[in-house]
């Protein structure tokens, strides 16, 4: 009998095991850079200027936060990420929104202000010098 409970026990665990939770952004190795000079860029010479470049699962959007600072995140929405819609900036240029979905997003800190998505952007690091921009993770 205690063998049989045993069994039972060790199947359920390896059975239970067998479903992976698909609600995160998957992770990708990203290494984008571009000349700040580069004209797909010039929208960042402005506080608040967002621009949209290759990169990440479905996109990488690059938003200058302040003089000194900007912040990127992939595309792909954090609401059922296995579909990687890809969330477009919107017309305001402080949001962003999900096409499949109709969550939003704020540029600034990549956080969801309109349901249902409940989770951030995936955040990539970013670091400027007086030539390029530089993304990664």
């Amino acid at each position: 009998m205690r063998i049989l409970v045993c069994l039972i026990g060790l199947i359920l665990t390896l059975t239970a095991c067998g479903k992976q939770d698909q609600s995160y952004i998957p992770s990708v190795a990203v290494n984008y850079q571009a000349p700040l000079t580069d004209p797909r860029l010039s929208r960042l010479n402005a506080i608040g200027g967002s621009v949209t470049v290759p990169g990440g699962v479905s996109g990488i959007i690059i938003y200058r936060a302040s003089a000194s600072s900007y912040v990127a995140f992939d595309r792909c929405s954090s609401y059922q990420p296995e579909r990687r819609c890809a969330v477009t900036i919107d017309d305001t240029g402080l949001t962003a929104t999900d096409p499949c979905s109709g969550s939003k997003f704020l540029l600034s800190d990549g956080s969801p202000v309109k349901a249902p998505a409940t989770r951030s952007l995936r955040t990539y690091s970013v670091s400027v010098n007086n030539v390029s921009i530089f993304v990664y993770n």
